[in-house]
């Protein structure tokens, strides 16, 4: 089917729809749950979390354990030694009512996990494997010398990493790279972290590569709503959407902050991942709620950055992050000063 993906050596087929299910933890448990058999009776069947994302498998779990196995579950784990991957591992099963996992990554680790490394991790992996509570290995980073490294290796049947009609040449080589070494591509932050809100625009995108799986983070009915629109009437590269590319291209690219949060946490408790980007923000969503208290004084709070550095030292980007933060305070203040419209 033109809207299906396979992942690589993997096989593991699904429509280009992949529910996300990180934006589930900030629902309640029921609605997530509407949220997800939604999904699912509309033809979702791939779901991807994280034993990070504070419940979100406790609700997969809970919303589609009935039908375990007529869907695949990618999940992460974020273990400093083997007996956290283990310990999470088990966690996994069983909030989310499974004896296996389809695709356990490790969750964006500052170094590539390897067979006889010191850390352990990796064979681990491979006893869970074995045990057969894992059926395939894959990895998540932000940083493409790791992504690189890990689609090169023959270790990783699945990368996930950042990918979107805003990342760049690398970005594009790196799913090259993945189709050559037969590692499956999922990619994170396919709206880039809200940035883009033309889902249809990003769809239509996302065609042109057939070996690349987006997530979709879904939060809303109204958003899932869009998604599954898209089962019988997937939206086509025609000059509209190629407008809305070109125009968001030349509003975005460069130095925008993908909000990774590799830069946390900031010693002055500034929002970094939030605030580096609230010019794009407030342009491209609802104003109001950028406006109001909560967010003036994290905005605010900026200007307690003592220039220590930091968080460019973390950045994946190099990002010029202590000007960047200055820059969006700045147009914050006129924007509410009335000195300039959005």
């Amino acid at each position: 089917m033109q809207n299906q993906v396979i992942l690589g050596r993997t096989g593991i087929s699904s429509p280009r729809n992949a529910f996300g299910a990180l934006p589930i933890q900030r629902v309640d448990k029921e609605y997530a749950a509407k949220l997800l058999r939604k999904a699912y009776d509309a033809g979702f069947r791939f779901f991807d979390t994280a034993r990070a994302y504070t419940d979100s498998e406790e609700k997969i779990g809970y919303a589609l354990s009935g039908v375990r196995h007529d869907i695949i579950i990618a999940t992460k784990t974020f273990p400093g030694t083997v007996e956290e991957f283990w310990n999470n591992l088990e966690t996994s099963l069983r909030l989310m009512k499974t004896d296996y996992i389809d695709v356990y990554q490790f969750h964006t680790p500052a170094f590539c996990p390897r067979p006889g490394d010191e850390s352990g991790l990796y064979d681990a992996a491979l006893a869970a494997k074995k045990q057969g509570k894992i059926r395939f290995i894959g990895i998540t980073n932000h940083r493409p010398h790791i992504a690189e490294e890990a689609a090169r290796s023959g270790l990783y049947d699945t990368l996930q990493f950042p990918f979107s009609y805003l990342t760049d040449d690398r970005d594009t080589a790196l799913v090259e790279l993945c189709r050559e070494n037969g590692v499956g591509f999922i990619a994170m932050k396919a709206l880039s972290g809200g940035l883009i809100t033309k889902s249809d625009a990003a769809y239509a995108w996302f065609a042109r590569h057939d070996n690349v799986l987006p997530i979709w983070g879904i939060q809303r009915e109204g958003e899932l709503d869009e998604f599954i629109r898209y089962f019988d009437d997937p939206p086509v590269m025609d000059e509209r959407i190629a407008a809305i590319i070109e125009k968001d291209r030349s509003e975005l690219t460069g130095s925008f902050c993908r909000s990774c949060g590799y830069c946390m946490p900031c010693p002055a408790d500034i929002r970094i991942f939030n605030c580096a980007r609230m010019s794009q923000l407030i342009r491209r969503a609802p104003s109001d709620s950028f406006l109001g208290d909560e967010w003036r004084e994290a905005m605010f709070n900026i200007e307690n950055c003592t220039g220590c550095g930091q968080c460019e030292s973390k950045c994946p980007y190099n990002l010029d992050i202590i000007n960047l933060l200055k820059a969006n305070l700045a147009d914050y203040k006129d924007i509410l000063a009335g000195r300039v419209s959005i």
